[in-house]
């Protein structure tokens, strides 16, 4: 299986906000234990969207990090991240997975068994589950699913979950206990008052708590590059993280 981490920043590229700033931050203390995802604003053009990806993956590789790409998935080939990540309003999992190709991570949105599996099927190597709790990150998301909704997907799937949506430390051990490999952040990160301290109160949580066991992870067992999934044009989930 490949590896996927267990804490993911997500950048912040709201106005007032430093993504590489944090970046910096929560690298330096995380190291090659985070995970981070490039996402920028929809209405940011490719030039300026690749030059944030380029320095977050030189970033990454000095440290031994992974750096994935949220919906631009040219821009995950062109600065050659690890891989990408792709919400419901993306391309479908199946087409996403041969843009990428088949040794690279690929992340899915979902929040029900039902899309889970089928974009799992499809070609994720993992699930981005939520939102868990209420979160003023994004707007226009559905409610949150808290702890059970996680348990519900994790049990419907052979592939590590990570839990977005309103994550503090504080949260962590329920969702992990509910079935979560990982947890994925933006705010709890970048706006907090020392980013790298609030990192490490992240990873604390996480590693005070061991992940769920693995037997039953393995490649994405629906996907065939000749031609795709037996789901294929079905959506990653209600809504985009």
């Amino acid at each position: 299986m490949l590896h996927i981490g267990r804490l993911h920043l997500i950048t912040d590229t709201r106005p007032g906000r430093d993504p590489l700033a944090v970046v910096d931050a929560a690298l330096s203390v995380a190291g090659p234990e985070l995970v981070v995802q490039v996402r920028v604003e929809d209405d940011t053009d490719d030039r300026t969207a690749y030059e944030l990806a380029v320095e977050v993956a030189r970033r990454c590789a000095a440290v031994g990090a992974s750096c994935l790409v949220n919906d631009r998935l040219h821009l995950a080939l062109a600065i050659g991240a690890a891989g990408g990540h792709v919400g419901a309003r993306d391309l479908p999992v199946d087409a996403a997975r041969r843009v990428l190709g088949p040794a690279a991570v690929l992340g899915a949105t979902a929040r029900d068994p039902r899309t889970g599996t089928a974009a799992v099927e499809a070609g994720a190597s993992y699930l981005g589950v939520g939102p868990c709790h209420a979160t003023s990150t994004k707007d226009g998301l559905p409610a949150p699913i808290g702890p059970e909704g996680i348990r519900r997907v994790a049990s419907a799937v052979p592939v590590p979950v990570i839990a977005i949506g309103g994550i503090t430390p504080e949260r962590v051990p329920a969702l992990l206990a509910a079935g979560a490999y990982g947890v994925a952040v933006v705010g709890a990160v970048s706006g907090a008052a020392d980013p790298a301290q609030a990192t490490a109160a992240l990873l604390t949580a996480l590693t005070a708590n061991p992940p769920p066991p693995q037997p039953k992870w393995g490649t994405s067992p629906g996907w065939d590059p000749r031609r795709g999934s037996p789901l294929s044009g079905r959506g990653a989930g209600a809504d985009g993280w």
